[in-house]
């Protein structure tokens, strides 16, 4: 499964972006998605997940509220709609994807190759 994700880039503090995730598989509503990033000298961190049938989310407490998980399995993509974004929330956004999984405290199979979101302040 290859993932490419999208919709990075500049945005002012208090901005909205949405960043898009397409995967490569014909069997793309079988899997749990996630998103996570990376900020500058820290390591990766969850951000937000959803199960494979889409009926479930998850979010680490930082972005409640603010960023919202979605699929389309009809395009094979997942999105993070982003909100109300602060300057904490620059860093490298990665998609990633697991067979079955439940969108949350999982060790995912695939990822994207990461797409830079920076706020300014």
């Amino acid at each position: 499964v290859q993932l490419q994700a999208s919709g990075g880039g500049l945005v002012q503090a208090g901005g909205s972006l949405r960043l898009s995730c397409a995967a490569s598989t014909r069997t793309f509503r079988s899997y749990g998605m996630g998103w996570f990033r990376q900020a500058p000298g820290k390591e990766s961190d969850f951000v937000a997940g959803i199960n494979w049938s889409g009926g479930h989310t998850y979010y680490v407490d930082s972005v409640k509220g603010r960023f919202t998980i979605s699929r389309d399995n009809a395009k094979n993509t997942v999105y993070l709609q982003m909100n109300s974004l602060k300057p904490e929330d620059t860093a490298v956004y990665y998609c990633a994807a697991k067979l079955y999984g439940s969108g949350v405290g999982e060790v995912y199979d695939y990822w994207g190759q990461g797409t830079l979101v920076t706020v300014s302040s």
